[in-house]
């Protein structure tokens, strides 16, 4: 026998599971990564005490100026994402939400990801100083270049650790450095042929590289428009595709050329 409400505690014991499913959703972890700007390294320069960058076989230049390849930071694969996070990344300039499987590989451990991760840093560590001294016409059998650096994981640096070591070896060919003696950051994989891949987070990368003294962002031309995204003021722009474009632009704009590609 079913017993009679009054309209409001009908509407309550109405409310009572929209109430429970709002709050499920609310603290529900979801498939979501908030990321924001991470670290920046100098890749001409030493990273946690050590060289990033080691040449034997060959003379190295001294250097000026830093070549400063950038990162984001974001929550990590075994770590809650609520909805309420998801509303406040979402609304603020300095975070990104991200689908998880963008940035882990979906269904990995958290350590089968950083071996992953470490995997792909190593890949793109050797594959970087191909692409250098391929530019160079440098053969590896006589010159060894070690790269080093802690903590980071990815294939996003190969283009700042390629044009590191055009720096170290040969400057911008007519004695000087590639740098200007700037604060020259970018991201950007990078093939043995020289060509440069998309990463993604290039609106927090640059966000990371105009807060460590960066003047100058090099961003595969692919990702131009999503650089432009919130970009920090007094932080240009260069679009590249080749490891040679890039060294192009970058003794273009320290020989003030004039002709710098710009998104």
């Amino acid at each position: 026998m079913l017993s009679r409400l009054t309209r409001p505690r009908a509407v309550a014991v109405c409310a009572l599971p929209v109430v429970g499913l709002l709050a499920t959703a609310v603290f529900a972890p979801l498939p979501f990564s908030v990321a924001q700007p991470g670290m920046t390294a100098n890749v001409l320069g030493e990273n946690k005490g050590d060289p990033v960058i080691t040449i034997t076989g060959a003379d190295s230049r001294e250097t000026r100026g830093q070549l400063r390849m950038t990162t984001i930071e974001a929550t990590g694969p075994d770590q809650d994402v609520s909805l309420g996070d998801v509303l406040d990344g979402w609304f603020r300039t300095d975070q990104a939400v991200m689908p998880r499987d963008s940035v882990y590989p979906s269904g990995d451990t958290v350590k089968e990801i950083e071996e992953h991760n470490a995997e792909e840093m190593k890949k793109s560590q050797d594959i970087a100083t191909e692409a250098a001294l391929n530019h160079l016409g440098e053969e590896s059998d006589d010159i060894k270049v070690s790269l080093k650096l802690a903590d980071v994981g990815g294939p996003s640096a190969g283009l700042l650790f390629s044009l590191g070591i055009v720096d170290k070896l040969d400057g911008d060919g007519s004695g000087g450095d590639l740098t200007g003696g700037r604060t020259i950051a970018g991201t950007g994989t990078i093939d043995a042929d020289g060509k440069v891949g998309a990463v993604g987070g290039v609106a927090l990368k640059t966000q990371a590289a105009r807060r460590d003294g960066a003047t100058v962002f090099l961003v595969p031309k692919a990702e131009c428009s999503d650089a432009k995204t919130d970009l920090p003021k007094g932080l240009r722009l260069i679009p590249v595709t080749t490891l040679k474009g890039a060294i192009t632009a970058l003794v273009a704009l320290e020989k003030d050329q004039g002709g710098v590609p710009s998104c």
